[in-house]
């Protein structure tokens, strides 16, 4: 392909054609041949350039875009292919470089105040990478470099007041300062120098944000990276707490009072995509390919989104306190009830300077008057510092049983067994959690507090700049440092600020910013568990346990303005809008239809869109205000049961733990990163993503009895060999269809980009071993695009993916040189047998509308495993 043969990749290439006069003009320049717009790329029969752009599927490479000439070296070529087939490059030659130092050390003191302690730890590292991308393999030369500092202090008193009362007092400090994706390579070249267009003050070209990380922006392609990488951040992290915990015995009672209380500040230093990332193809941010093929695309300079951005420094704070009160109460000799009640009160974190905002549909913003109707800041009404309030009443109930039969049970009792031998215990407790701070780092960058744009179809040079019809945006970059400490008693004013509204027209819609949700309340869980417990000899006990958790109101996103299916629908076909006017279809959803009354479909997202105005409706202010934005949302819920085996035994050289999880865990948002369908939450219920039904381990320790056959003791003594066996369910495939045929726009840029669409399930799963089938786990033709304007009939998660089957061993010898030394040496093998342990399968894709076959050809494809066998070998000296 970079010698110009299109003929691998021709059958993608059908049925497309040149997007818009103004790229059809630019093409005609760049080929040296007449191209206008709506002619095909390519056909089976055409043969010269008056038939189609790429006559017989050539691409001479003088006419590659000279940008994409400039980046060619550092794309390799292919030294392998995929398991259908695909030519690949791939390499396992970069060494990961990392250099960790620890130290800790204690110092404990007896005196009229009590045991007094203090501890510091510290842990400094620098970790230089050869592969920073996580989404997609990276070719070489792109290497980072993160490094990390930690500090901790732990002053401690424990006073003993008498044989019956201790009370344990505690200050503790902890530190993190940490660098994460700073560029090593690809730093030898500016933006300039590639043949990009430079821009400051509103040019269509790219303004470089961070001149310090400035070289191969990151170009995302479907299936591979290259560039360094457009994030890179630095974070900083201080805790400060205090706790005191009291116990005093009086008769059967052992009663404990305790709290805590720790302050959170979080700083987070994010270069967010400041230079500009491009993407090609459609695996990303929700682009659209230009030929079909995402490396023809690269090679004509046609991108399918480009996104930059400016954060400035977020200050986050927060903080946590927690008071408990409990009684553990010896009831009997073989009865002991615990109870007790915690009080927590966890805030939702705030920004130092207020630069954090929130959706509220309707509500204008007092503090800064010119946003965009629903985007709303600290100050505003109904708005606190937080953006939601800190709740007050959060109290949670603890509830423990343990009874042991014995003979005073009758016949019960004695049908048991030996007194003690049988036990059983009851608990339940109620457990609230904390806020993440990712829901205030998420929020960080937006406007007016720098920004963040995205830019569909864009030229290659000048990306602010529409690639189908030559028309330019204004660039707002570099975006002017925000006010501080502002609120509605004293509002933000000065230039810029003073005319906001042309801030946010310029920008036009505001997308992919999440807001946390002003009426969220604190998380919690219900925990239970009910387990018998039975010596059945003196070297075996058996637990029989059943154990479940529910959580509430867990923290989920949640599309905050979804588009309306049946207005897109309404608007769908050219009898239903007046000629000329653009048809709503997916990815449509901030389009404006003009229907044949002459009325406007201003987008179809509600609430902060979807209106449609009458025939000569004014429109004011950003014509569609907002994008695809997401709530962090208290709305998420789970449930757990399992029924659980343990059994132990130990019996002089030899020790055994077996356990076995029978499970099943469920949820609507298994964690960050996942959407709640926002029509109908019941929909995006399935299995957890970590769900793993079966769970069998087996752990054992013996002491090989060499020294039973005699000879010198340092000798003989000592050896030891043990081991951990595990066989497990593997974990749920993630469905998720990208094509938005559900009309709803959740999968469109964004740090939630998975799409709440799933396919329909049209046929059997034929689940294959990927040993036998190039890697391919599941038949993608069991899937198909769900019908336009609806939801998939496939559940988010409903199967899993390749389990689990690992052999570790270990053996050793301890040797006792004298009284005050041993020096013991290990030898361990991790996954002995090198059982190729498979990581769950791809399950993202769109489809090809017209035959329904998937898009993705990793979709259903094992790509990765766990590690092969690892041997290491050790030495200690105790002393």
């Amino acid at each position: 392909m970079e010698q110009g043969d299109l003929s691998g990749v021709a059958q993608s290439l059908l049925g497309t054609s040149v997007n818009g006069s103004a790229w059809a003009t630019q093409l005609s320049q760049q080929l040296g041949q007449t191209v206008t717009a709506g002619e095909p790329y390519y056909t089976t029969t055409c043969t010269n350039a008056t038939q189609c752009v790429f006559p017989n599927a050539r691409l001479a490479p003088s006419a590659f875009s000279p940008i994409s000439t400039n980046l060619l070296p550092f794309i390799l070529p292919a030294n392998g292919v995929t398991g259908t087939g695909i030519p690949t490059f791939s390499t396992s030659a970069g060494k990961i470089n990392l250099r960790d130092n620890k130290f800790s050390g204690r110092l404990d003191a007896n005196s009229r105040f009590g045991l007094l302690s203090a501890y510091y730890y510290n842990d400094k590292y620098d970790r230089i990478d050869p592969y920073w991308a996580s989404n997609a393999p990276l070719y070489p030369g792109f290497s980072v470099d993160g490094k990390g500092h930690t500090h901790s202090i732990n002053l401690g008193d424990t006073k003993t007041f008498s044989s019956a009362a201790v009370n344990e007092f505690r200050l503790a400090y902890f530190r993190l300062d940490v660098t994460l994706n700073q560029p090593l390579g690809g730093k030898g070249t500016t933006l300039a120098n590639l043949g990009f267009v430079s821009a400051n003050g509103g040019a269509p070209g790219v303004f470089p944000g961070a001149p310090n990380v400035e070289g191969v922006p990151e170009i995302d392609f479907n299936n591979f990276v290259i560039g360094v990488p457009s994030r890179p951040n630095r974070i900083t992290e201080n805790i400060y707490q205090v706790l005191d915990n009291f116990s005093k015995v009086i008769g059967t009672h052992t009663l404990k009072f305790g709290g805590q209380y720790h302050y959170n500040q979080l700083e987070e230093n994010l270069i967010n995509v400041a230079n500009g990332n491009f993407f090609f193809g459609t695996k990303f941010n929700g682009g659209t390919s230009e030929t079909g093929n995402d490396f023809v695309d690269f090679l004509l300079g046609a991108p399918s989104s480009f996104v930059q951005g400016q954060s400035y420094p977020s200050y986050g704070r927060n903080f946590y306190l927690g008071l408990y009160a409990q009684d553990s109460w010896r009831v009997r000799s073989n009865l002991t009830l615990n109870y007790g009640v915690r009080y927590d009160v966890s805030a939702p974190w705030h920004e130092k300077y207020n630069e954090i905002q929130t959706l509220i549909p309707g509500e204008q913003s007092v503090v800064f008057p010119g946003s965009p109707v629903g985007w709303v800041y600290p100050g505003d009404p109904g708005v606190p510092r937080s953006l939601a309030p800190t709740r007050w009443n959060n109290v949670s109930p603890r509830l423990g049983l343990a009874y042991s039969f014995g003979d005073h049970d009758g016949k019960f009792g004695k049908i048991l067994g030996k007194p003690g031998t049988t036990s059983i215990r009851v608990g339940y407790g109620m457990f609230y959690t904390a806020f993440e701070g990712s829901s205030d780092f998420n929020e960080i960058g937006d406007a007016p507090f720098g920004n963040f744009t995205g830019q569909f179809g864009s030229a290659f040079a000048a990306p602010f700049t529409n690639r189908a019809t030559g028309t330019s945006i204004q660039n707002l970059f570099p975006v002017p440092a925000p006010p501080k400490n502002f609120s509605a008693a004293n509002p933000a004013h000065g230039s810029p600020y003073d005319t906001l509204a042309e801030f946010f027209n310029a920008f036009g819609t505001i997308g992919g910013s999440p807001g946390f949700y002003n009426k969220n309340r604190l998380p919690y869980a219900e925990t239970y568990e009910l387990s018998v417990q039975r010596q059945l000899t003196k070297y075996d006990l058996l637990t029989v346990s059943y154990v479940g958790t529910q959580g509430h109101r867990l923290l989920s996103a949640k599309s905050a303005n979804p588009g309306d299916p049946s207005l897109c629908l309404s608007v769908s076909q050219p009898a239903e809008v007046l000629p000329g006017s653009p048809l709503c279809g997916p990815g449509g959803e901030n389009g404006i239809y003009t229907r044949p009354d002459g009325s406007l479909v201003i987008g179809t997202r509600t609430p902060f869109s979807g209106v449609v105005l009458p025939p000569g409706g004014v429109v004011s202010g950003p014509i569609v205000p907002f994008g695809n934005d997401s709530y962090f949302i208290t709305v998420g819920n789970s449930a757990y049961n399992s029924a659980q085996i343990n059994w132990r035994h130990t019996s002089g050289r030899f020790q055994s733990l077996v356990g076995y999880t029978f499970s099943k865990a469920l949820d609507n948002s298994s964690g960050y990163g996942e959407q709640i369908n926002p029509i109908n939450p019941k929909l995006s219920r399935g299995l957890s993503a970590f769900d793993s039904t079966h769970n069998f381990v087996v752990s054992y320790s013996y002491l090989l009895p060499f020294d039973k056959f005699g000879g010198p003791r340092k000798l003989v003594n000592g050896w030891q060999v043990s081991g951990i066996t595990r066989f497990a369910t593997g974990l749920p495939v993630t469905l998720v269809e990208t094509d938005d045929q559900s009309l709803l726009g959740t999968s469109f840029g964004g740090p939630i980009p998975l799409s709440v669409d799933t396919p329909n399930l049209v046929g059997p799963l034929n689940i294959t071993d990927p040993r036998k089938s190039g890697g391919q786990y599941f038949s993608p033709a069991a899937f198909g695009p769900s019908a336009l304007g609806q939801e998939g009939t496939a559940n988010r998660r409903f199967f899993h993916g390749p389990g689990v089957n690992n052999w570790d061993f270990a053996l050793l010898k301890s040797t006792q040189l004298s009284e005050r030394f041993n020096l013991q040496f290990r030898a361990e093998l991790f996954n002995i047998f090198n059982h190729a342990q498979f990581a769950t399968p791809s399950g993202i894709t769109s489809f090809n509308i017209q035959t329904g076959v998937a898009s993705s050809s990793s979709f259903g494809q094992v790509s990765a495993a766990a590690p092969p066998r690892i041997g290491q070998l050790s030495l200690k000296l105790s002393f």
